[in-house]
């Protein structure tokens, strides 16, 4: 039999299909990108850019498709394609490029407007069926779908079945003829109808509250939004309520009080925060009091405290918290007036920590500071886990008679920890006293990306 009469089993053919669709589609967009667009008048540029949303659109829905499929597979989770003990998530967030909080984004939406499995029946239809077709079409974006579900996850428990499905058709429809902020407004007048008397449980208030920290800016700055239950509220009115103008001014001056009312109030959950970790009462994390825990170089510390009295000086790049964010030196300087923070020493050639030996085969307090100090983060290869979430790792591995040295410890987030630990992943320390992990198919590399300074030094680092 020739080649082109053979018959592949299904599940080749199906790829074989799905490839050769793909193709057609990279071919299309070449040929589109090297079309003449300068002679075609903006009226046609505008009909190409529908389409180009469209089909945007559409491409999106079918990436939820296969994300929906990733997480709940017909034809089960073992896929001999892969290594033993894959991680999907890890591996979408590397192959993907994209940030684990977007894979846990799209494997969120996906779980809403795809079918479900259901193993004694036909699959369970998506918990959003006009959003879903519409998606399926590209007649709707990512903003339609997020304003579609935050209309719907705002109403109250006690809505009827009935009624919630009838909120979502018409926001579905009006999401197909109009902008998110459309169906925003609809969704606040169809909650209006629906629940006029705004009457909502502990079970409803529970479901919303939320607090998202925002990504650091280039300016240090970082955008705090969310949604505060009562409790909450009450405790933040009295601490706003403290620091009334010309009270606790954060620069203590005796003058006039010049912060806005967002400013004061900005100031005093800073300093209700502050009280409340030198407190004590919060206990302690991974064997680390619960504390604001900052990396900087002797050297630097020094200039600082130089350059805060002399403006010729230059002031050093910004310290390093175990959250992974930049803290001004002159922050850094302020917060230690008033607190005892823990110092880690650098040696300023080999960036080794200095020895801190210990008899006991754990990670001390001493150890965990250390790991904050040098790696901020986990250690393996493009883990972005900061160092407030990582556990403590050997290298070489554990062993019960052994020692326990500053310079033998790593971080490692739980799951690259456990990968080590189970043989999946070998780790080697390097003659800069780097963690370098490895597969075993490729050499052992370090992560940069808790340490990006290293790659502007060196353009061509390796990754």
């Amino acid at each position: 039999m020739s080649e082109p009469d053979q018959v592949l089993p299904p599940a080749a053919a199906a790829r074989a299909a799905i490839r050769a669709d793909l193709a057609l589609i990279d071919d299309a967009q070449a040929r589109l990108r090297r079309a003449d667009t300068d002679i075609v008048g903006n009226a046609f540029r505008v009909e190409v850019a529908e389409h180009l949303e469209t089909q945007h659109r559409v491409n999106r829905g079918l990436s939820y498709r296969i994300f929906g499929e990733i997480a709940d597979p017909a034809d089960g989770p073992e896929d001999p394609r892969l290594p033993a003990d894959t991680k999907i998530p890890d591996l979408l967030w590397s192959r993907l490029r994209i940030t684990r909080a977007e894979v846990r984004r799209r494997f969120r939406i996906a779980a809403r407007i795809r079918p479900r499995r259901n193993l004694t029946g036909p699959p369970t239809p998506p918990e959003l069926p006009e959003t879903a077709a519409a998606v399926e079409d590209g007649r709707i974006g990512d903003d339609h779908i997020k304003a579609v579900a935050k209309a719907l996850d705002e109403l109250p428990a006690k809505i009827a079945p009935t009624d919630r499905e009838a909120a979502e058709r018409t926001l579905a429809r009006h999401a197909t003829e109009q902008d998110a902020a459309f169906v925003t407004a609809i969704g606040h007048a169809i909650a209006d109808r629906l629940n006029p008397d705004g009457n909502f449980t502990d079970e409803d208030r529970a479901r919303r509250r939320n607090l998202v920290l925002g990504r650091q800016g280039p300016d240090g700055m970082s955008r705090l939004s969310g949604c505060v239950d009562p409790e909450a509220r009450a405790y933040l009115e009295a601490v706003f309520a403290a620091v009334r103008p010309g009270h606790r001014q954060p620069d203590c001056s005796a003058g006039r009080d010049t912060r806005s009312s967002g400013q004061r109030d900005h100031d005093a959950l800073k300093l209700a925060l502050r009280h409340g970790i030198e407190s004590g009462a919060m206990g302690t994390h991974r064997g680390v009091p619960v504390t604001v825990i900052v990396t900087t170089k002797l050297a630097d510390l020094d200039q600082a405290a130089r350059a805060m009295a002399d403006p010729n000086v230059p002031m050093p790049a910004p310290a390093r918290t175990g959250g992974g964010s930049r803290l001004p030196m002159r922050d850094l300087i302020r917060m230690a007036a008033n607190s005892i923070h823990y110092l880690a020493v650098f040696d300023d050639h080999s960036e080794r920590p200095l020895y801190l030996g210990r008899s006991k085969r754990i990670a001390t307090l001493d150890h965990r500071i250390i790991c904050h100090a040098r790696d901020h983060g986990c250690t393996r290869p493009n883990c972005s886990e900061s160092g407030y979430h990582c556990e403590v790792h050997h290298s070489p591995n554990w062993d019960p008679d052994g020692r326990t040295d500053a310079d033998a410890l790593y971080f490692a987030c739980g799951a690259d920890h456990g990968a080590a630990t189970r043989g999946d992943l070998h780790t080697h320390v390097t003659e800069q006293g780097r963690l370098a992990w490895t597969d075993g198919t490729s050499p052992p590399q370090i992560n940069h990306l808790h340490h990006p300074e290293e790659l502007l030094d060196d353009p061509h680092a390796d990754p």
